[in-house]
């Protein structure tokens, strides 16, 4: 069995999810159970999918609940543009958590892609 904890994309994915929290803490609180509840709920997802994904058996299976986690990064990529747009971030707050994201967003490609490779 794999142990999730070893892979950087865990604990990168853990990381972002922490600073997304710290993020939005800043949110108006009418935001609560709106984009504020979206964005931690998928946030906490990459982390999580890459975690449940490492317990499957199969590489296929693994490769799978990575795409969950790149969807889901791609649903945080989405809610910090909204939030810089309605004003919640600043421009600097957007670029900082955007270039994490995509980091995290390669590393989970390339594993993906590695998965898929050695699945054939």
């Amino acid at each position: 069995m794999r142990n999730f904890r070893e892979y950087d994309i865990w604990q990168g994915s853990i990381k972002f999810a922490k600073e997304i929290h710290t993020l939005t803490s800043n949110f108006p609180s009418d935001e609560k159970f709106g984009l504020i509840s979206q964005i931690r709920r998928a946030s906490v997802s990459i982390a999580s999918n890459i975690a449940e994904g490492s317990s499957r058996t199969s590489e296929k299976e693994f490769a799978h609940f990575l795409e969950i986690a790149i969807g889901s990064s791609f649903e945080v990529e989405t809610q910090l543009f909204i939030s810089k747009e309605i004003g919640y971030i600043k421009d600097s707050e957007l670029t900082k958590s955007i270039k994490e994201l995509h980091i995290i967003q390669k590393q989970i490609n390339a594993l993906r892609t590695k998965l898929r490779s050695s699945s054939v």
